[in-house]
């Protein structure tokens, strides 16, 4: 029986952590790929554990009135991570920007160290009950990493939307999408986005992907879904709306 390991390596504000697991086959796509909704989801699993391994419980912050939500993020795909695939998650905090947490990660197969995915992700510091933005300097349960690397993926930032987009699918919001914060799920949105893309879209060869989170959605409600394909950039732009109100952008790109 293969042994999977968790731990953590480096200095209090150099600390990296690192996740080996295996790829099932549940979590996979037609193709045999992991798809971008458990891709997303071990990303945020991830994320998560670390910050529980050094004492950092989703309990713990909140007893302290902190809360800390996936804002935007952006992801690189070497290579597809495949269907029995061993891997290995390496993901650390960066230093902060002035109103944004930073975690950059990396997927590696872990027989190989042969580097599948990267990327880089945005976190924003709440108030769990009013949802109000907080100052990154007020979160002093933890020293502040110092460490400063380039992410190999295309800067996180702001997402041009096109004016004519075209209206692709609704979607409601149930409850196997929602989370113990009482919205959906940031990883749902993987899911949301490759529902989305015709039939003739779903065997492309991805490279980036990118995607901002605007609004939260909850139980009973529904996501409009808009696209517009810009097939000489080889490119998709899919945006999801509650009426007139951005839940979520996302661009993805392929060869």
């Amino acid at each position: 029986m293969t042994e999977f390991k968790q731990y953590h390596d480096g200095t209090e504000t150099e600390l990296k952590f690192h996740s080996q697991t295996c790829i099932y086959f549940c979590q996979c796509d037609a193709m045999h790929r992991l798809s971008f909704f458990e891709l997303f989801r071990i990303l945020s699993d991830a994320a998560v554990e670390d910050y529980n391994q050094r004492g950092m419980s989703w309990q713990m912050l909140y007893e302290n009135n902190f809360g800390i939500l996936l804002s935007r993020q952006s992801i690189r795909f070497h290579k597809m991570p495949m269907a029995n695939q061993k891997i290995t998650i390496n993901t650390w905090e960066e230093k902060c920007q002035p109103l944004q947490f930073v975690r950059n990660f990396q997927i590696v197969d872990t027989e190989t160290d042969e580097i599948l995915v990267t990327g880089s992700s945005n976190w924003l510091l709440v108030n769990p009950n009013t949802h109000r933005i907080l100052r990154l300097r007020d979160f002093t349960i933890r020293p502040e990493s110092t460490i400063q690397t380039e992410p190999d993926c295309i800067p996180t930032g702001k997402i041009a939307v096109p004016e004519d987009i075209t209206l692709l699918c609704s979607r409601p919001i149930w409850y196997s999408d929602v989370d113990g914060n009482g919205h959906m799920n940031n990883a749902r949105y993987g899911a949301f986005v490759i529902d989305a893309l015709p039939a003739e879209y779903q065997k492309k060869d991805f490279t980036d992907l990118r995607i901002n989170y605007s609004k939260e959605a909850m139980v009973g409600q529904e996501i409009q879904l808009y696209g517009k394909f810009l097939d000489e950039e080889h490119k998709v732009i899919i945006i999801g709306k509650q009426q007139d109100q951005v839940c979520f952008e996302c661009e993805v790109y392929w060869k």
